[in-house]
């Protein structure tokens, strides 16, 4: 089995949904995550505040300077995320397809680079 990573890409501004659409959303997104259990596929999950909220730390001279807020500015950014293990990445892809449909977001889906 390997590990994929699925990356949820959330849209920088834009209206967040309203309550009850929310709430659909989330419902979907815990059915999404009993079924990864369910299949022995689920290692992780879980969601990120927005990149305003990050503080990067980037090497210096021998130091580390601390900054706050994003290491890049886009239009897109992480705003949660999924480790499953997956046979291969046509099943990888299919768990991130049925993420994609809870999330009503893209998903990216990526192997990791140790994966045997």
């Amino acid at each position: 089995m390997t590990h994929y990573l699925l990356s949820v890409v959330q849209p920088v501004g834009g209206e967040p949904p309203a309550a009850e659409e929310l709430a659909g959303i989330m419902r979907r997104v815990q059915a999404y995550n009993d079924e990864l259990r369910a299949a022995g596929a689920w290692v992780f999950a879980g969601g990120l505040h927005g990149p305003e909220t990050a503080t990067v730390l980037r090497p210096s001279d021998g130091d580390v300077v601390v900054t706050d807020g994003p290491y890049a500015e886009g239009k897109e950014y992480l705003g949660g995320l999924c480790l499953i293990t997956a046979a291969d990445l046509d099943e990888a892809l299919e768990w991130g397809r049925k993420a994609a449909l809870a999330t009503t977001l893209p998903i990216e889906v990526r192997p990791f680079a140790d994966a045997h």
